[in-house]
């Protein structure tokens, strides 16, 4: 039995047995195979951010690359906020694809995508109910409070014709209450999750992001046709709430949520009449679906 880390000891792999490695060799077979989306897996001890190390190499890799860091020091969400979290307390990890043969219109839909499959891979191996705030964030209840528990951002990368998009998905999984980086925080954890294990959560994640991600790209992206839309809009927790979009610019927009359009836009119907789609910004809940 290997002996308690003392005090003075440079942190190991094996220093919190709460949070063990993730088993890359595991990962790969299941999850890398002849005819698969997933064309290689990598898991590294710490790096600055898996988005940033992956799509400078979009050029040279195939689509279905797979880059996963145990410890990030510089992860970035939405509008350049910084994502950090203890060692191995998380998923962090970056894919890269290559929808060369749907409109670029339509790659818009691949952030919604991935909260979809994310959504849909943690309430299947950890038990938790998980919702979406657009167009990127994965919302938990701790306590009976709305909290963040992970983000995602998708960033073109490469070449034109040899690179593609590479999108970035971070999850608090074992993050505790005085580990949390801001209040608004969450963690699969604190939200009752009946399990804990890094492998199988990202192992469903991969395996519901390759089958959403194959199925619009058949469709040449069509949201309605893949019946994303229609999955997205059900589990939008911003849907139905009163909300303000902080647009590029400087502008504001308050309004109902009322809908997400065929662009993956978000509709607001203003006190004005006007339905307005928002395409980019930030987007803050003023109230909860159905209050007053």
């Amino acid at each position: 039995m290997t002996p308690p880390n003392d005090s003075n000891d440079p942190p190991n792999r094996w220093s919190d047995l709460d949070r063990p490695p993730l088993d890359a060799a595991s990962l790969r077979r299941a999850l890398v195979r002849e005819g698969g989306l997933w064309t290689s897996l990598d898991v590294v001890a710490a790096t600055g951010s898996t988005n940033t190390d992956l799509a400078a190499r979009a050029d040279e890799l195939p689509e279905g690359a797979v880059l996963v860091a145990e410890e990030q020091s510089a992860g970035r969400g939405r509008l350049d906020r910084r994502w950090s979290a203890p060692p191995r307390s998380g998923l962090f990890f970056s894919v890269l694809l290559k929808p060369d043969d749907v409109p670029v219109e339509r790659w818009g839909w691949l952030p919604l995508l991935t909260g979809v499959a994310v959504a849909a891979g943690i309430a299947r191996t950890a038990g938790v109910d998980t919702a979406l705030k657009w167009p990127n964030d994965l919302l938990i209840k701790v306590d009976g409070a709305e909290r963040k528990a992970g983000g995602i951002l998708a960033e073109r990368a490469g070449s034109v014709g040899g690179g593609g998009i590479v999108v970035g998905i971070g999850v608090n999984v074992t993050l505790r209450a005085d580990e949390l980086p801001v209040p608004g925080a969450g963690s699969l954890a604190l939200a009752g999750a009946v399990g804990t294990d890094r492998d199988p959560i990202l192992r469903s994640v991969l395996r519901e992001l390759e089958r959403w991600y194959r199925e619009w790209r058949a469709a040449k992206g069509d949201p309605s046709l893949t019946r994303l839309q229609e999955a997205y809009a059900a589990g939008c927790a911003t849907l139905g709430r009163r909300v303000r979009a902080e647009l590029p610019g400087g502008r504001d927009v308050t309004g109902e949520a009322v809908a997400v359009d065929g662009d993956g836009r978000l509709v607001l119907a203003t006190e004005d009449g006007v339905r307005e789609p928002v395409g980019a910004g930030d987007v803050v809940h003023l109230r909860g679906a159905g209050e007053g």
